[in-house]
């Protein structure tokens, strides 16, 4: 029993091996919920049922944001939430290229659920590896923060002044996508919800294929880690504790996944929304530089200057599309 309590209680990047298994354990059992419970039987989500679902993951993530505060105090809470806002804001664009994604291979509504449930396992683990990387190089090498400022002040730059994406792509000519054809057997139709099926190939030998649905799979998770680039070093430019780090991505993640069925008939409304995102990447590269000039930003005034910009691209976005809903900005 004592080894046990020594184990449990060993820091692990910082934060107690306890906390850890508990975050897992909250994560994990909310995804068996979710799976097992809520959509055990496979059907079309509605935007009724994406916003109840978000505002469960949602409200599990203040609460544990809440438990932080408490715990570790709160600039600690502050920080988590900062994060967590951030997460879901930089991944609203995720929300498009995925939608781009599953509508080029036609997958139905009534299997997206899947698709975007089996890639949150993908980012648990995905983010775990670049967030831990991160760590690691922050710990040994603390000017790469400042590295981080000057990337983030240019993604920032460089997304204001970017156009906008085109509504369709030829996601066949993708690179992983050409090679996982050429490599492996691949349908060229669904088979249900299944991401492989056994079939007979030329010969007439029963084989195992791989279906549209694994390569929509696939170019979700390639997305989310292109999405990561930008998101990952903002919140450590918020906080370098990677148990807050790690936790406000996840919880944000897991909330944006479940609110897609509703953002994605809504995004052509966010016209403004990439600005203020971009807005958002200056401010927090400048809030790094400053910090090398001894000019600390309280963590008070970053949550509630990224909250006002995120907010006010949403209203001013919705306000300007009030009438036709499709309005574009170029």
């Amino acid at each position: 029993m004592d080894s046990l309590l020594a184990f449990l209680t060993t820091p692990f990047l910082g934060t107690a091996a306890w906390q850890w298994f508990a975050f897992l354990a909250i994560v994990l059992g909310i995804l068996a919920f979710d799976l097992g419970v809520l959509h055990r039987d496979e059907h079309e989500i509605e935007v009724r049922e994406s916003l109840l679902l978000y505002s469960g993951y949602f409200t599990v993530g203040m609460l544990f944001g809440l438990w932080v505060w408490f715990d570790r105090g709160a600039a600690s809470g502050l920080e988590f939430y900062t994060g967590f806002l951030i997460e879901q804001s930089l991944s609203m664009d995720n929300v498009f290229v995925m939608a781009m994604i599953l509508g080029f291979f036609g997958i139905p509504r009534l299997y997206q659920h899947r698709v975007l449930f089996w890639g949150i396992l993908g980012v648990i683990v995905l983010r775990a590896i670049m967030i831990g990387l991160g760590a690691a190089l922050v710990q040994e090498f603390e000017w790469i923060l400042y590295i981080f400022g000057v990337f983030l002040l240019f993604s920032g730059v460089k997304m204001f002044f970017s156009k906008d994406q085109e509504e369709h792509q030829d996601f066949s000519q993708n690179p992983v996508v050409r090679f996982i054809r050429k490599r492996f057997r691949v349908t060229d139709e669904l088979h249900g919800s299944h991401f492989f099926v056994r079939l007979p190939d030329k010969t007439g030998k029963v084989v195992l294929f791989a279906t549209p649905l694994f390569l929509a799979l696939v170019l979700i998770e390639l997305a989310d880690l292109v999405f990561a680039v930008d998101s990952v070093p903002a919140i450590f430019a918020i906080t370098q504790d990677p148990f807050i780090v790690y936790t406000s991505n996840i919880f944000a993640i897991l909330g944006l996944r479940s609110l897609y069925f509703a953002l994605a008939a809504l995004m052509h409304r966010f016209v403004y929304l990439k600005y203020a995102l971009s807005l958002v990447l200056i401010f927090i590269g400048c809030k790094i530089l400053l910090h090398g000039l001894d000019i600390k930003i309280h963590a008070g005034i970053s949550l509630g200057v990224t909250f006002a910009l995120l907010a006010g691209g949403v209203l001013v976005s919705l306000y300007s599309t009030r009438d036709s809903g499709s309005r574009s900005v170029r």
